[in-house]
């Protein structure tokens, strides 16, 4: 009787998916699919009614690749020439600036999107990096269904909306874990071209150390480095000097001044300063919550806690440990969900398992319209939801000899 008391209420699904999860999930890629056909005939996408562009942060890709064709690729960290080149383009003055602030290797993808026309590229890029993550959702969640919850996902309208890289860094966060058990070059390979996004990439070196997946480690710094010198051949050694050189204003103007605004940053750091906190009380709290979840993290990936759990930990830790995160980067929260998904559907969902994630999902959606930062909360309540899944995993198991004492006392 104590046993089944301590075992949380289940909803059984025999391997099937609820019915309300369905719905929901339909109901939202419904809104995805047909908002932006509407936004582009009501010139509220790409193009204003005046045939002018949008200001929007692809423009920032389109302008670095465009001057990486005129064989001045350093210039794109530039902030007034590379906002100069976006405003021959849009044909339209905007305030502030899309600055480039990525390092040298993704301005490959920047110059192969400037061959295109602007709107061509525009689509191009969101229909393409859409692909990978399409692909490591449904290899996740293990069943056609990880398709319809990955183009449901609230993140897919905000990301879509602005042509933000959301969709390549989900893929590539996913595709590393999902691959890691069998195929660890491949996942290394992946971790390697994350490093377009540095500041995701933190706690994994600490944790496939703490793991002894060497393979992967060693792996994704060879990609890393192979990138890094195929980028300095290809853009010159100007191009890392300006980004080294520009990436000091970049950190003041967004964790220091909050240019863009607290709200679109969805992490504690930015939390504390929406609220009023100054910048040191803002640091000491995201460095806590880094250290504590780099800590469980490595505790987690020692323990015999089952592999998904492991990695949907890494996935939201990730999200949690970096002040610098964009409301676009969301989209890698629908990793872990994914990860949640597969066990409620494999083995049942906890009774408060669906409520909980309706209620982060829920949060996101205010974020997107109402500009409040909760999006913080919503990958804390993911997290959470991980943590319980993993039940006690902290303490050792009694050894076999202790067992059978207490058996014979």
């Amino acid at each position: 009787m104590a046993t089944s008391a301590a075992v949380p209420a289940m909803i059984p699904t025999e391997n099937a998916i609820p019915p309300a999860l369905l719905k929901v999930c339909f109901a939202l890629f419904v809104i995805n699919a047909t908002f932006f056909p509407a936004a582009y005939v009501s010139h509220c996408w790409i193009y204003d009614a005046n045939g002018q562009g949008i200001p929007t942060d692809f423009i920032n890709v389109f302008a670095a690749g465009k001057l990486v064709l005129q064989e001045t690729p350093a210039l794109a960290y530039d902030w007034d020439i590379q906002k100069q080149v976006e405003l021959d383009f849009l044909k339209q003055d905007f305030p502030g600036y899309f600055a480039w602030h990525y390092p040298p290797p993704f301005l490959f993808v920047a110059s192969l999107l400037a061959q295109l026309p602007y709107a061509a590229a525009f689509v191009g890029w969101v229909s393409i990096s859409l692909l990978p993550y399409l692909a490591v959702m449904r290899a996740i969640v293990g069943r056609a269904f990880g398709l319809l919850l990955a183009v449901g996902f609230p993140m897919v309208l905000s990301n879509t909306l602005v042509g933000q890289n959301g969709f390549l860094t989900a893929a590539l966060i996913g595709g590393t874990l999902y691959l890691l058990p069998t195929r660890k070059v491949l996942s290394g390979i992946c971790l390697g071209l994350l490093t377009y996004k540095p500041q995701y990439g933190f706690l994994f070196p600490i944790v496939l150390i703490a793991a002894s997946e060497w393979t992967v480690f060693f792996t994704a710094a060879a990609t890393a480095v192979v990138v890094a010198l195929a980028s300095w051949l290809a853009f010159g050694a100007e191009s890392w000097q300006a980004f080294f050189h520009w990436m000091p204003t970049f950190s003041q103007a967004f964790l220091v001044e909050g240019k863009a605004t607290w709200w679109k940053l969805q992490s504690l750091y930015s939390v504390v300063r929406y609220l009023g906190g100054v910048e040191q009380l803002a640091w000491t709290f995201q460095w806590v919550l880094t250290a504590a979840v780099a800590a469980t993290l490595v505790a987690m990936w020692r323990s015999h806690v089952r592999y998904s759990l492991k990695a949907a930990a890494l996935a939201v830790g990730a999200l949690l440990t970096t002040p610098y995160l964009f409301m676009y980067d969301m989209m890698v929260l629908a990793i872990p969900v994914a990860y949640l998904i597969r066990l409620g559907i494999t083995s049942g969902f906890r009774a408060y398992e669906l409520p909980a994630l309706a209620f982060a999902v829920g949060l996101i959606v205010i974020f997107i319209l109402f500009g409040i930062p909760v999006g913080f909360v919503a990958t804390a309540t993911v997290g959470a939801l991980i943590l319980r899944r993993a039940g006690p995993w902290w303490r050792p198991a009694p050894a076999r000899a202790s067992v059978a004492a207490a058996i014979g006392a």
